[in-house]
């Protein structure tokens, strides 16, 4: 089953979400963290995913203090534009803020443990999630700019794995070369590399996926949350 929930923020306001529910008692709940075309096919396709395999999943519309429901195709130039004028509109640190509301909604609902996933803006945020929230793991898919959040790495107390293209066209080597250097020797970070594919290699739809390496990241993220979410 799937829908769209109202989650109270944690100043009061009425977040919205999308919610897909699992057939049977839940595994657990896992946070979908969008990119930056907010909560489009392919961020529900991917709640719809996880929902058949056990877990309720939630992702919250973190676009939703600028403009809620925006949906944007990035095969299409001009939401592609619209999407890259709305990051300068966004703030991350109430980003965090609303996911910890969602986080704490999650527990609400009666599971025992909570993960999050995120893919690019996502990614990066699932970064900053595990390490300035209790969620109990967290995978980021081609984050960005995590070689400034580095600074922060101490905090992050429960398993955190980042897959990184490997051609990035948001990510460049000497960032990635900066993620290895600062995460490789973390007790609860695994970092998995994926030589020679582009930003977005795992997205659901349109041009930008890559279904090997696609798989290969999926099937990793399974294994990764089935070990620490149940």
């Amino acid at each position: 089953m799937t829908d769209t929930i109202s989650i109270t923020a944690l100043d009061g306001g009425a977040m919205p979400a999308y919610r897909a529910v699992p057939a049977g008692t839940p595994r657990a709940a896992i946070i979908v963290i969008q990119e930056i075309f907010g909560i489009n096919a392919g961020i529900r396709r991917k709640c719809d995913t996880l929902a058949e395999a056990g877990y309720l999943a939630i992702s919250p519309d973190l676009f939703w203090r600028i403009e809620p429901g925006i949906s944007l195709d990035p095969d299409i130039a001009p939401e592609m534009q619209r999407a890259l004028s709305l990051m300068g509109q966004f703030d991350q640190d109430q980003s965090i803020r609303d996911l910890e509301a969602a986080i704490r909604f999650a527990r609400s609902e009666g599971v025992t443990k909570v993960g999050a996933v995120g893919y690019c803006l996502g990614g990066r945020l699932a970064y900053m999630t595990a390490a300035r929230t209790d969620v109990d793991a967290s995978v980021g898919y081609y984050a960005v700019g995590i070689d400034g959040l580095l600074g922060e790495k101490h905090a992050i107390a429960k398993p955190l794995l980042l897959h990184i293209a490997g051609e990035d066209g948001f990510v460049d080597k000497d960032t990635q070369a900066a993620m290895h250097a600062g995460l490789d020797d973390h007790a609860r970070v695994t970092l998995y590399d994926y030589p020679g594919e582009d930003h977005g290699f795992a997205t659901e739809f349109g041009k930008r996926r890559s279904d090997a390496a696609a798989r290969l990241a999926d099937e990793r993220t399974a294994a990764f949350f089935a070990e620490h979410l149940g």
